[in-house]
């Protein structure tokens, strides 16, 4: 059961995005609907496993999965699972799963759902990632990752100003409350000694009597409340409104804005317990509840009104969690619970009445309840649920949230202000009444909408209203029998965050009259008394500002940190490559020269290493290598000659590769020598002409020197390496190749297994590379005058026939090579990336020999853009496999090896590291055609010059 876990973390983050991805295909209506088909069945597939381990998880047992991923710095891929774990995950998937069958009805035609889908999948990775994760460190990976896929669907409809806006916005509060968050866990690490979250649990004592713990706790808050919108860091959550509907029901009632309450619970028994926490979390919850609730009464926005009410919530839950006890504890699971089902039904409502009238703003709306009366009374129904009135769930939560506030001022957090306690959690349900009562009547009462964009609104498709209906009957069910339906799993969640089972509770509509119930209806009727008073007077239009506003503060806070990164910019970016390389150079030679010139007895001096003969022929191919090194640089302005002469110094270093025994080397330098080559070749068309004087004499002179002293230093730090003694580790290599890794060929063995996790990191370079080329030289052609330096006229002449023929035969002969090539890599020289540039080798000729258009329609590459595809299935390919390792609890690529009998090849060894070794060979293909198609697209008019009378073409 234990391996579940990492599996519901996966199916959203790998196949989710991978299929949701594939499956949008072309965008066509039968596309779409597998796409979002797709994206349910995976989030279904994780509610599923959940449901699977509930009995387990909420009888009080904790589960646990542990691999290894970076013991050194202790970050472990480590998931727990107990009852506070699984009521997140359940709200995640759960909620997930609606609002993916809401959104295939709300995205229009023109939406695409290629960048939707996977995008929303990314996110449930991560949000399941943060509450399940065991390792802090592993969980502060996934909280980033949270913000990075916010923004990719904050900002989904980016020819938006607002939307844009918004994005950068949340990015940038979430992401700078991610650093903080950072630090404070790094802290919590230093002082622990470990990331493990199980263990720390047991060194709370420890944590708390620390002198770093106020540090550790004000980062950890600062975390939690940017994430969860928590004055003053509210600010960001209202401008995300900008995002799609189906966005903001998820992000913003169950999942995103959640996260930092998620982390207070599971902190509590680590940072809790402290006057400090207590004081800074119950103050910053009491505060936001009552500031965000008056705000909202102002808001003319659907959306914007609801996310005022959220940021209110989020403040009522936290204020919960800052009074530290038990049964505010239990007020805080239950309003969490309570909050996601009424406040995601109302962000769908939301979504629904601008879908049909082409207006969120509640000014132009009113009277819809004529045209739209099951959406008007579903929305009425979650309102209520808001507001607080019976017999809905929110009239518990938020009694039982009056009850504590009641019993505040006695635990002497605010001293003599802590009568305001009970006056302000009141003020609070007020403000609320008030704002959900406007949200029903100015939309669905009063007097009729005129002018709206879409004129003919009406009841929306049954796709969009179930999810609302079943939300909303989950507030009425909750509401009615409270204590049989949300009952055994509050208390369950609430011993997970308290360590202990919590005091006796009832959840229930009626105790009795009391002071709790009093503060109730009084905050009700003058929330409607409120109301009633601002329409008649017109206040509802006139919202009071205050002298500093958040967000204005925030612009122009980027404003002012945008200019000054401007003005740096402009002092230290010359643009010129030549200045560049410089200072780079030259840092590297003080640093080095300050090594080199220690005091005496630190200095370093040659090594005793017993020298070594070299062969005449030895002689003779590094002078070759000297001399083709040196013409490069007389003949840098023959640019293609230089060139050319630059292959050359390649082709010398692979024959020096296979004198000294290396021939994975040696035909490794040879393949990238070709590809890269061409390459340059390539690129020399889109260079600008040489000047006759490219820099002022002293310029020419500083370079010289830098050379000089920077190919000098090298020299003499190769020789310092090469004459010492050093221990070895080659033997383990050789001693483990065969039965840790499978295979005979000592170079591919450690690039696919010892060193599978670095190869993974350079190919994904490789393919970052590709796509940096690609996005450089997009839109770039090069220009050419019409004539040469004799005045004849430029053509573009075909490859030679002879070429043409060449090369296609070439190519099948070439690919199967390759396969030989990479089949033979585990055993013998050879492997996925040199059969990877062999291959690429062949393409790049079908290039040369046919152009870009016979080229690539023979491939089927759609104008070079597909081999993205190429290197996303290679990166894909080769992190399956090493997932797959930890799946089996092994470390993240370790490799499976054996020699099966095979029927009629007879006993053959096999590895799983040759489907790593495939990924890599495709990421590699597909790295060095993008390349080439940049090149070719930005060149492809490139022009042949005419051939003089009797001359050659």
């Amino acid at each position: 059961m234990n391996l579940l876990l990492p599996l519901i973390v996966a199916a959203p983050l790998l196949l989710g995005t991978a299929l949701t991805a594939w499956a949008a295909g072309d965008e066509r209506p039968s596309r779409r609907r597998l796409c979002a088909a797709t994206a349910a069945a995976v989030a279904g597939s994780a509610f599923l496993m959940l449901l699977a381990l509930a009995p387990t998880a909420l009888s009080g047992t904790v589960l646990l999965w542990q691999a290894e991923w970076v013991p050194g710095i202790g970050l472990n891929l480590g998931f727990r699972l107990d009852a506070l774990a699984w009521m997140f995950a359940a709200l995640i998937t759960g909620i997930g799963l609606l609002v993916i069958l809401y959104a295939a009805y709300y995205l229009h035609d023109e939406d695409p759902v290629r960048r939707f889908y996977p995008a929303l999948m990314l996110f449930m990775a991560a949000m399941l990632g943060i509450v399940l994760s065991d390792n802090l460190l592993l969980l502060v990976v996934f909280w980033e990752l949270t913000s990075i896929s916010s923004f990719l669907l904050i900002g989904y409809w980016g020819r938006l100003e607002e939307s844009r806006q918004g994005a950068r916005m949340a990015l940038a509060v979430t992401g700078g409350g991610g650093l903080a968050l950072l630090g404070g866990v790094v802290l919590l690490g230093q002082i622990a000694g470990t990331y493990e979250l199980s263990a720390m649990l047991a060194r709370a004592d420890a944590i708390l009597a620390h002198p770093w713990y106020p540090a550790a706790l004000v980062l950890v808050l600062l975390g939690c409340f940017t994430k969860s919108a928590q004055v003053p860091f509210h600010f960001w959550l209202p401008q995300a409104m900008a995002a799609p509907t189906p966005v903001s029901a998820y992000l913003h009632s169950a999942t995103m804005v959640k996260a930092g309450l998620f982390l207070l619970l599971r902190l509590d028994a680590v940072i809790g317990g402290s006057a400090l926490f207590e004081g800074l979390v119950a103050t910053a919850g009491l505060v936001t509840m009552v500031f965000a609730a008056a705000v909202a009464i102002f808001r003319h926005d659907l959306k914007g009104l609801l996310a005022y009410s959220t940021v209110s919530h989020l403040g009522l839950v936290t204020f919960l969690i800052g009074l530290a006890s038990p049964l505010a504890t239990v007020a805080a699971v239950f309003h969490i619970l309570n909050h996601a089902a009424f406040k995601a039904a109302l962000f769908m409502s939301a979504g629904i009445v601008d879908h049909e009238t082409g207006t969120r703003d509640m000014r132009r709306l009113g009277g819809l309840f004529a045209a739209m009366p099951v959406v008007g009374t579903l929305v009425m129904l979650a309102g209520a649920a808001m507001a607080g009135l019976p017999p809905f769930n929110g009239f518990i939560s938020k009694e039982m949230m009056l009850d504590e506030a009641l019993r505040a001022p006695g635990s002497g957090l605010w001293g003599s202000l802590g009568g305001l306690v009970p006056v302000l959690a009141t003020l609070g349900g007020l403000f609320s009444a008030a704002y959900s009562l406007r949200l029903v009547h100015d939309t669905f009462f009063g007097a009729p909408a005129k002018d709206l964009p879409h004129p003919h609104p009406h009841e929306p498709p049954w796709g969009m209203k179930a999810p609302v209906l079943l939300l909303v009957g989950v507030c009425i069910l909750v509401g009615l029998l409270p204590m049989a339906v949300a009952g055994p799993l509050v208390g369950a969640v609430s011993a997970a965050v308290l360590g202990t089972a919590p005091p006796a509770f009832q959840l229930a509509l009626w105790h009795g009259v009391n002071v709790p119930l009093l503060m109730s209806a009084l905050a009700l009727a003058g929330g409607a008394a409120l109301y009633a008073a601002m329409m008649r007077g017109g206040w509802l239009h006139r919202a009071p500002a205050g002298p500093v506003q958040a967000k204005a503060l925030f612009w122009w806070l980027s404003d002012r940190l945008f200019e000054l990164a401007g003005r740096f910019t402009q002092r230290v970016e010359s643009r010129s490559l030549q200045s560049y390389a410089a200072w780079m150079v030259g840092a590297v030679v003080v640093v080095a020269a300050w090594a080199l010139t220690a005091p005496a007895g630190e200095a370093p001096a040659t090594g005793l290493r017993p020298r070594q003969e070299a062969s005449p022929l030895a002689v003779v191919v590094w002078l070759l290598l000297l001399a083709a090194a040196g013409a490069t640089v007389l003949l840098q302005h023959r640019r293609v000659v230089a060139v050319v002469l630059a292959g050359a110094v390649g082709l010398v270093a692979s024959l020096s590769f296979l004198s000294l025994s290396a021939p994975d080397l040696a035909m490794t330098q040879i393949s990238v020598d070709v590809v890269s080559t061409v390459l340059l070749l390539m690129g020399l068309a889109l260079l600008p002409p040489l000047a006759r004087a490219e820099s002022a004499p002293w310029r020419r002179w500083r370079d010289g020197a830098l050379a000089l002293a920077g190919g000098g230093g090298i020299a003499w730090l190769t020789w310092l390496v090469l004459t010492r003694d050093f221990g070895s580790i080659s033997w383990y290599f050789l001693e483990n190749a065969v039965p840790k890794g499978g295979g005979t060929n000592l170079v591919n063995v450690i690039l696919v297994d010892f060193r599978g996790y670095d190869t993974w990191g350079e190919i994904t370079v490789l393919g970052i590379a590709g796509v940096g080329v690609l996005a450089l030289l997009d839109g770039l052609r090069a220009r050419r005058p019409a004539t040469d330096e004799a005045g004849r006229a430029w053509s573009f002449a075909q490859p030679p026939l002879m070429l043409r023929q060449v090369a296609r035969l070439v190519l099948p002969l070439a690919l199967v090579v390759s396969v030989f090539v990479f089949w033979r890599g585990h055993g013998l020289p050879g492997g996925g990336f040199i059969a990877g540039l062999v291959t690429a080798v062949a393409l790049v000729l079908q290039y040369m020999a046919g152009g870009q258009g016979w080229a690539e329609g023979l491939l089927h590459a759609g104008g070079g853009t597909r081999y993205t595809r190429w290197i996303g299935s290679g990166l894909l390919i080769a992190g399956l496999c090493g997932a797959g390792a930890l799946l089996l609890g092994r470390p993240f690529l370790t490799s499976a090896h054996g020699h099966p009998v095979l029927p009629v090849l007879g006993e053959a060894p096999l590895a799983t590291a040759a489907i790593f070794d495939l990924g890599v060979y495709i990421t590699v293909v597909g790295a060095t055609m993008l390349m080439l198609a940049a090149l070719a697209a930005a060149t492809k008019e490139g022009p042949r010059r005419v051939a003089a009378a009797g001359g050659r073409a």
